[in-house]
């Protein structure tokens, strides 16, 4: 499909008209807003008309939270100023959408705290499943894609090594997922959700993994379905550098990779098949996804995830075989992206695509999910109830460089440990509090609940230090998407320093200090940190990070507002990735 300038700016108006239909209802009722943001009629509904709807990176968030959107979410080199490189009012104004409206609030940091208490929580799942119900009873056909990242990110999903989630996402009537975090669980546990309790049910796509020996595919590369006459295509794309971002020996007889090569195929082939429609379910990460809807032809959208990034519009990517249009649906449960069709001739002809907040104030608890929510939690409830301290100030994750949330656990860390330095890793989940809210364990698992969370204490040369952290920035602002490996910067507690995002690999980092004097080369310093994706720490004896973090909270009792420690930053003013 190819766009015009008209067309592109269609959706635009229709993206504005939406942010402002939302703030005329801003201080309804939840009912009467309800109906205004979620009131969205299909294109159609016969022959040639497909709906297909997206969540992703949910990260096993069962129950309604509160989640910040970044004020850092940096650009660099020809990602400047696009998206999903923009925050705050920049975003808002690519999207159309009125501040101080709710949907600000969902897309935005900007005044985080006050829109949190006044709009509530987000996404849950027996709140996204209403809307998912609504949306599926007003298209017929229409199928629920899940981006993966789904079995990891809570107590009960490590609990019960993702049964709760296998179990939530069938009743969610889930029709084809892909994934990522999913493959920490190890590749038995993984193999036997698929074969077991997905058979005959749910669709694991991934055409990019393969066995190491004589290059099998592990999953099924794509799945076809007939939609209202229409042949439809769902290829998927798993996390592409799951071995490097996580521990090697989870996944030891699995490569993955882009392999787009092998992805040209896989589209040929389902043309070939007959398939008029074609999309990507993707975990690759927003701009490894606009890079290869450049290079890859026949693709019509590609429905993304792993960077959390909730984007409003679908973006346009031309390429020599047309356009494909790419979106990415945001986190925690608090998106469902919406995107309609109509194919006429045998090529997309018409598409709208709305990215729906998941607001728990606004759609009723399903009844159905709420129970089954109830039965997981169960067993679990006085454990994940606990009161551990309260903090006095917002604790949030998201960002490129640090957040509240990750302070705390520098600070945790450096304390219990006896470290001058500390680095948490740079991973984009994790619920948000507000002032004065309890530290339960289960929000501090919200945090840190990974297959292996092992606290480790470290020996670490000036020298090696530098040469950690250029690695970690090479792989947040490499110039290449297709070298961007793992998530946000790792971080820093003790430890400071200027990063200048745009220098080239091996000069990002400077002026590393701690406590004021500069960090030498030769000189060893004792660092402190989690999640190694080292096999050696399974067998060493380490702690598991929650162990040391709850030690520190309940010595506490109230956490004292979390100042993040951020770099200097150089290079980058102006830049509308920076708030």
């Amino acid at each position: 499909m190819s766009l015009s300038k008209r067309e592109f700016l269609q959706v635009l108006s229709a993206a504005s008209v939406a942010g402002m239909g939302l703030s005329r209802w801003a201080d309804a009722d939840a009912a009467t807003a309800e109906q205004a943001l979620y009131d969205l009629p299909p294109m159609g509904t016969g022959n040639g008309h497909v709906s297909l709807l997206h969540m992703t990176d949910c990260h096993a968030q069962l129950q309604p939270i509160h989640f910040r959107e970044p004020s850092v979410n940096l650009g660099i080199g020809a990602m400047q100023g696009q998206a999903p490189h923009l925050v705050g009012e920049r975003l808002l104004k690519l999207a159309g959408v009125k501040p101080g409206t709710a949907l600000a609030h969902a897309f935005t940091y900007i005044d985080f705290e006050k829109a949190a208490r006044r709009y509530g929580k987000v996404g849950g799942f027996a709140h996204l499943a209403t809307l998912v119900k609504r949306m599926k009873a007003s298209r017929p056909g229409a199928l629920l894609l899940d981006g993966g990242d789904t079995w990891q990110g809570s107590a009960t999903a490590l609990w019960t090594n993702g049964q709760d989630m296998v179990d939530a996402c069938k009743a969610l009537t889930v029709d084809v997922m892909t994934g990522h975090w999913e493959f920490t669980l190890g590749m038995k546990r993984v193999q036997e959700i698929v074969e077991k309790d997905f058979a005959g049910k749910l669709d694991f796509v991934a055409q990019n993994v393969k066995t190491n020996d004589f290059g099998d595919a592990v999953f099924k590369p794509y799945t076809l379905r007939e939609i209202n006459g229409v042949t439809v295509a769902i290829i998927g794309q798993a996390f592409p550098y799951t071995p490097i971002a996580n521990p090697r020996y989870m996944v030891a007889d699995w490569t993955f990779g882009i392999q787009d090569d092998n992805l040209q195929k896989m589209v040929d082939e389902v043309r070939g098949k007959g398939a008029k429609l074609v999309v990507v379910l993707s975990h690759n990460g927003m701009d490894v996804d606009l890079k290869m809807a450049s290079r890859v032809r026949g693709i019509d959208a590609i429905f993304g995830g792993h960077t959390h990034d909730g984007v409003p519009l679908a973006i346009p990517v031309q390429n020599p075989g047309g356009t494909t249009l790419v979106t990415n649906a945001g986190s925690n449960g608090k998106f469902l992206g919406v995107m309609d069709f109509e194919v006429k001739d045998g090529k997309l002809a018409r598409w709208q695509y709305k990215l729906l907040p998941v607001f728990s104030n606004m759609l009723k608890a399903d009844p159905e999910m709420d129970a089954i929510i109830r039965k997981i939690r169960a067993p679990y409830e006085g454990k994940l109830a606990e009161k551990l301290a309260i903090t006095d100030g917002l604790l949030y994750r998201r960002g490129n460089f640090n957040g509240s949330w990750d302070q705390l656990l520098c600070d945790a860390m450096m304390a219990v440990q006896g470290a001058d330095i500390a680095f948490s890793p740079g991973f984009r989940w994790g619920t948000s509090l507000l002032a004065g809210d309890v530290i339960t364990r289960e929000l501090l698992m919200d945090q840190v609940a990974t297959t292996y969370s092992y606290a480790t204490v470290t020996e670490m040369s000036g020298e090696m230090i530098k040469t950690v952290l250029e690695d970690v920035c090479d792989n947040l602002f490499n110039p290449d998407p297709y070298y961007q490996q793992g998530g946000d910067m790792v971080r820093i507690g003790g430890l400071t320093y200027a990063c200048e995002p745009g220098a080239a690999m091996g000069k990002r980092i400077q002026d590393m200090r701690l406590k004021g004097q500069p960090i030498q080369a030769n000189k060893t310093y004792k660092v402190a940190g989690w999640a190694p994706v080292a096999e050696e720490a399974r067998s060493a004896g380490n702690k598991m990070i929650w162990d040391v973090v709850e030690q520190w909270l309940k010595a506490q009792g109230r956490v004292t507002p979390r100042k993040p420690n951020l770099p200097r930053l150089i290079g980058v003013q102006g830049n509308p990735g920076l708030a």
